[in-house]
């Protein structure tokens, strides 16, 4: 090798012979080529004598066709030649050997300059040269060069092919690479060896060769660090301790090796760990002040101290967590604002790390200039009112809020319309109005809606005074019925007030989705804290955090018998109770595998059919807990929810959605779901697995779309949504000795997560409306909010799309006061591409669907002809009456945008939800009702109990407070051979603001007991004395129970009577026909005959009240009435049969309503005789049926 030293004084370049060839073979090039320079020859001889060297001879090439041969002497004319011309060298005369020449001492400058320069020399077809010429200052590990004034500046390398090297002896193998000489910020040569390993030949080829290395970085002049351990580096920004070397190990999520983290130290990547997760680190100053900063794809970046230590080696052990994705904590709040009035937006999401970048969007445009969390906007002007919401983005992806709406008013707008809505009640079965000809009466509606109250000047995300549209004023009329008048509150004014302060509550049973068995004492949990537990029969409630946006409960068994559940429980977000059934999948019965074996588990539940995945488990793939390998035996227990059996839908996990990229949440269409349990099988404890590959059978996707967006997911617990875990690629599998398959295959590891999903994201989205009404009248203002609609997409069999192959997904929404639109997927080219399942529940009973033809009214359904024949709507008995009424299917049909009959509903694109939920009642939508119970509610001030936001501020309501319903009840005994309607009336009794007026009035039939067909019993509603509204004084409300027809009261409670005695004031009782009494304040019980609940929502109260009247108890509850448990008072009443029309019958409105009417009066009737003599165990009457199911079949 030749070292050029060009001294830029002189504008002379020197050129010195540094190694011989034979040293220079080890730096192989292209094609075996040898290491030479220089990029200028000069000759040295005048300059500096040398030691035993050989110089190589060199051809150079002078624009000739050939090389013209050079000789040692020759080289020294090379000198001022332009290094553009190209340089050639002698293989054969390069096996010549010369020893590593010596130099005088020259001075290294220190201003070297750092700039490279390459010039890249012709190859020669025979001898391939390679050159690389670099700024670089040049040593030798055997001895520096140092000269007074001369700059060390340029130097080149050539690579040289050697062709005639006759190996006859064997080397041994190279040494290591010997330390780098060189001083910091200059360049030297590593030297390594090797010996010849055979006596009786020599060994050819070089046994000594080097290569450039690079000193180390010099330090800065004006660096102010100072070490407690070892000395500054070269960049001033951390101490190196060279004695000291760091070993450490990473590992993930549920301790599985973490292959591939990088390990930093200031931003500056220092090593990536290894297949094992290990990592080897020399310098690192164990002072406790070095900071390493550890990263892994999917996991949450940590940064770690090294520990202070006076050892040469120090261990660090590193464990990561999972990345959170991004959440959104809280809905952005909905305003309404005056002109010049200010109103702020808060973007609240959290995930780990936190996002980084927030955007905000109006009406869907991009706001420029506002990328901070919260959004305020001054001085409002109109066109600022419409839709707001935030995207939010960093790290660990993106997520959008909801919208939130801002309505700009003038300064002088009302604020709510002053003019009611309409609104109907019906009246009792003796009220009936001549002037409107009908059992109905408008009392009129302030719809519910944000409006501008007095605010102050702060800027708040949440207003700290919420004021909503309400009754402004009322007025009092006076219906004349049959013998008497009925009071009843009519709206006349609406305006803007306070809120009405209302608290959201889901509860319901936990159960196993096969018999029902309830999952007893428990546990639930939200957002990983345990916050309530279920009862014995499985029962749960749980009062719904203030500004939630996703309900998400984990339930848990402690008995092991079911997997770990987590739902996501819709709920009304205006108050009030929501009631739900969870589902829960028994857990698989362990099998005990080898963690040292290879081992393949197939996962299908359908019989007759093959598994439609497989999970195959490689040997020590089995960690524990704390990161280490597991070795023995292991129990595995694999639940699999196969989607190609129908009735497991109800029992998928969650909501089957996940979040994209953009922050948009999206559905997921299923191809089965498995939960997964390893364990020890000595000491049970919890185990790991790594390296997991999943095969799902192809021939089990009949959609050839989905093949290539198939995706391996597991659910967060947390937030209830499916985050990716990795794709499946195509591929074939031998099973047996001839049948190939095809499979697609993806990989997974199993940590903390236990539950995985097979899943493609489904663009082909749509939503159905559907609405619920509290009778088969079907009347806007019956419509029950609070009912739970679920929808189950189902994959039809080709050509039969009443036969489904399999189930995609379940989705449930809660009615609001124009229904509800479900999430389905549909096709726009093939109707039947995907059909649909829905059904509805309202605290745990079943409504009943629309027949699939009605008699006489073809408009029954809601959805007009001929979409409806293209949707197919069928009820569950369309082909077999003996099927339960209770839900219906339908082909998700995409409506066309070129058809008319088809834009209007109840099928609606994706991107039209809003359109969905603000259609008007004339637009077609499905329908559910109730099946008309055997009771009749009226209030005096008009009250929805399934909206507590329409409850009223008045001395007549009949709960005084919104947040408290108490719920009161008295059992009343009767004797007589036919079923008697009995009624309270409710009236103040001691308050002077309500003495003598009426509160409401409750209608209600007894039951005949299953033994004795001669006697029923009846709970029956009364208010309860307490507190009114203004919470000053107290009212016990006079009440008086009324059986109808002619009836003498026998008996009254002994304690209850002595109770009314000891509590002044009494009640006159002179009239035996009924009885009369100033209500008890005091919650009594069974032992008294009045069952009295308070809960946060009314028709909760009554539901728990009166299954605890029904069982006669204080504590326990039934759906079948016990005649002779716990009664309050006893009638006997006449033998003359109750008149056909009863408060329970439908009543004619109208023409229309009339019609419909007369067609269900026989059907009703014969119903109410069936019942009379069924077993009472098979009805449900008003209590809730723990089941959800009505076995009892309906004409």
């Amino acid at each position: 090798m030749l070292l050029l030293l060009k001294d830029h004084g002189e504008r002379t370049t020197k050129s010195l012979v540094l190694l011989s060839t034979t040293q220079m073979k080890t730096m192989s090039g292209p094609h075996g080529s040898m290491l030479i320079t220089p990029e200028v020859v000069e000759t040295m001889s005048s300059w500096m004598p040398f030691a035993s060297i050989t110089v190589p001879e060199c051809v150079r090439l002078h624009g000739r066709s050939k090389p013209e041969p050079l000789n040692g002497s020759q080289l020294v004319r090379l000198g001022r030649r332009s290094m553009q011309t190209p340089l050639w060298a002698s293989g054969a005369s390069m096996r010549s050997k010369v020893p590593i020449a010596t130099a005088p001492t020259m001075q290294s400058a220190s201003s070297v300059p750092k700039v490279w320069s390459r010039n890249t020399f012709d190859i020669h077809s025979d001898n391939k040269i390679w050159s690389q010429c670099q700024s670089k200052t040049l040593h030798s590990s055997s001895s520096y060069f140092q000269s007074d004034g001369l700059n060390i500046v340029e130097y080149c390398s050539i690579f040289l092919t050697d062709n005639s090297v006759n190996i006859q002896g064997t080397w041994g193998p190279w040494s290591d690479w010997g330390p780098c000489p060189a001083p910091c910020g200059q360049v030297g040569v590593q030297i390594r060896s090797r010996n010849c390993q055979s006596r009786s030949m020599p060994c050819s080829g070089p046994k000594v060769e080097g290569r450039p290395c690079n000193g180390p970085e010099c330090p800065r002049t004006d660096c102010y660090l100072q070490c407690l351990m070892g000395r500054v580096n070269a960049e001033c920004d951390a101490c190196m301790c060279e004695e000291h070397i760091l070993l450490g190990s990473v590992r993930g999520a549920g301790g599985l090796t973490a292959e591939g983290a990088t390990i930093l130290r200031y931003g500056k990547l220092l090593t990536l760990t290894d297949h094992n997760g290990h990592f080897r680190i020399p310098g690192i100053c164990p002072d406790g002040n070095t900071t390493l900063t550890v990263s892994l794809q999917g996991h949450v970046t940590l940064n770690v101290v090294v520990p202070n230590s006076t050892e040469r080696t120090s261990v660090l052990s590193v464990h990561l967590k999972r990345t959170e994705k991004l959440r959104v904590l809280g809905n952005l709040e909905s305003k309404a604002r005056r002109q010049g009035q200010t109103a702020a937006f808060c973007c609240k999401v959290a995930g780990t790390p936190q996002p980084d970048k927030y955007q905000w969007f109006h009406n869907d445009s991009l706001l420029e200039k506002q990328s901070e969390n919260t959004l305020v906007l001054k001085d409002l002007r109109p066109e600022q009112a419409g839709e707001y919401y935030c995207r939010a983005s960093g790290p660990s992806g993106a997520i959008k809020t909801k919208p939130a709406t801002l309505k700009v008013l003038g300064r002088n707008e009302h604020s709510c319309n002053p003019k009611p809505e309409s609104h109907l009640i019906r009246l009792p079965h003796d009220c009936y109005q001549n002037s409107t000809n009908s059992f109905y009466y408008d009392v009129g509606k302030c719809p519910s809606g944000t409006c501008v109250g007095q605010l102050d000047n702060g800027i708040r995300c949440k207003d700290k005074v919420a004021y909503c549209c309400g009754v402004e004023k009322m007025e009092e009329r006076q219906l004349t019925c049959q013998g008497y008048q009925l009071p009843t509150m009519v709206v006349t004014e609406c305006g803007c007030q306070k809120c009405v302060d209302t608290k959201a509550v889901v509860h319901g049973r936990a159960i196993a989705a096969d018999n029902g068995e309830p999952m007893r004492f428990g546990h639930v949990f939200m957002n990983g804290v345990r916050i309530s537990r279920t009862g014995y029969k499985g029962t749960f409630s749980i009062q719904v955090p203030p500004d939630t946006e996703r309900l998400v409960l984990t339930f848990v068994d402690n008995m092991q018998k079911f997997v770990n559940t987590t739902k996501v429980l819709p709920f009304n977000t205006k108050g009030g109770a929501v009631y739900h059934e969870i589902k829960l999948l028994r857990k698989k019965e362990p099998i005990t595998i080898s963690s040292t074996e290879t081992n393949t588990l197939e996962l299908g539940e359908v019989e007759g059919q093959e598994a439609m995945v497989e999970i195959q488990i490689p040997p020590h793939s089995f960690y524990k807990e704390n990161g280490e390998v597991f070795t023995g035996n292991v129990n595995a227990s694999v639940t699999f929810l196969d989607p190609r059996d129908v009735s497991t839908a109800a029992a998928a996990q969650s909501d089957l959605n996940f979040v994209g990229d953009e922050g948009d949440t999206l559905p997921l269409r299923t191809y089965g779901m498995f939960s997964v349990d390893f364990r020890g099988e000595e000491n049970n404890e919890p185990l790991n697995a790594g390296e997991v590959k999943v095969f799902l059978d192809s021939a089990q996707v009949k959609m050839p779309e989905h093949l290539n967006t198939m995706k391996l997911w597991s659910l967060n617990p947390d937030t209830g949504l499916w985050e990716e875990e990795g794709s499946l690629q195509m591929e074939k599998k031998r099973r047996g000795k001839r049948e190939e398959r095809t499979f697609l295959i993806g990989n997974m590891e199993i940590r903390e997560r236990r539950l995985f999903n097979l899943d493609v994201p489904e663009n082909r989205r749509c939503y159905v409306k559907v609405r619920a009404f509290r009778s088969e009248r079907f009347m806007p203002s019956e419509q029950v909010e609070g009912v739970v609609v679920s929808l189950i997409n189902m994959e039809p069999t080709a050509g039969f799309s009443s036969n489904p192959r399999a189930w995609g997904r379940f989705d449930s929404v809660v009615t609001g006061p124009s229904g509800a639109c479900l999430p389905a997927f549909c096709d726009e080219q093939k109707t039947d591409a995907y059909s649909a399942y829905v059904m509805a529940n309202l605290g745990g009973e079943e409504l009943e669907a629309v027949p699939s033809s009605p008699k006489l009214n073809p408009n029954l359904i809601g959805v007009p002809q001929p979409y409806l024949g293209k949707l197919n709507y069928r009820r569950t008995d369309h082909e077999d009456p003996r099927v339960k009424k209770t839900a219906f299917s339908i082909n998700v049909a995409k409506p066309s945008p070129n058809t008319a009959e088809e834009g209007n509903g109840p099928v609606y694109a994706f991107e039209k939800l809003k359109e969905c939920e603000e259609a008007p009642f004339s637009a077609a939508h499905f329908r559910f009702s109730r099946v008309e119970g055997d009771r009749y509610d009226y209030n005096t001030v008009p009250f929805n109990e399934d909206d507590p936001m329409s409850w009223t501020e008045d001395y007549l309501s009949w709960w005084p407070k919104p947040m408290e319903y108490r719920a009161c009840y008295i059992k009343v005994k009767i004797s007589s051979p036919h079923e008697i309607n009995v009624r309270s009336r409710n009236m103040g009794g001691t308050h002077p603001k309500t003495v003598g007026q009426l509160y409401g009035l409750r209608d209600t039939r007894s039951i005949r007991d299953m033994d004795q067909t001669t006697v029923s019993a009846v709970c029956v509603e009364f208010k309860c004395s307490g507190m009114l509204y203004d919470q000053e004084r107290v009212d016990r409300t006079l009440v008086k129970v009324i059986p109808q027809g002619s009836c003498k009261r026998d008996h009254v409670n002994t304690m209850l009577q002595e109770y009314l005695v000891n509590h002044l004031p009494l009640a006159v009782n002179n009239d035996t026909n009924e009885f009369t009494m100033l209500a008890p304040l005091d919650p009594l019980g069974h032992n008294y005959g009045i069952y009295t609940v308070t809960d946060q929502d009314p028709r909760t109260a009554k539901e728990i009240a009166l299954g605890r009247c029904f069982d006669g108890t204080s504590d326990g509850t039934s759906r079948v009435m016990k005649s002779n448990e716990g009664v309050a008072l006893t009638f006997t009443c006449g033998d003359r049969e109750v008149t056909r029309q009863s408060v329970f019958q439908a009543v004619q409105g109208s023409q229309s309503q009339t019609v419909t009417s007369v067609v269900r009066g026989d059907g009703r009737q014969n119903r109410r005789r069936q019942r009379a003599n069924a077993s009472r165990s098979s009805r449900r009457r008003s209590t809730r049926n723990p089941t959800g199911r009505r076995t009892e079949a309906r004409s």
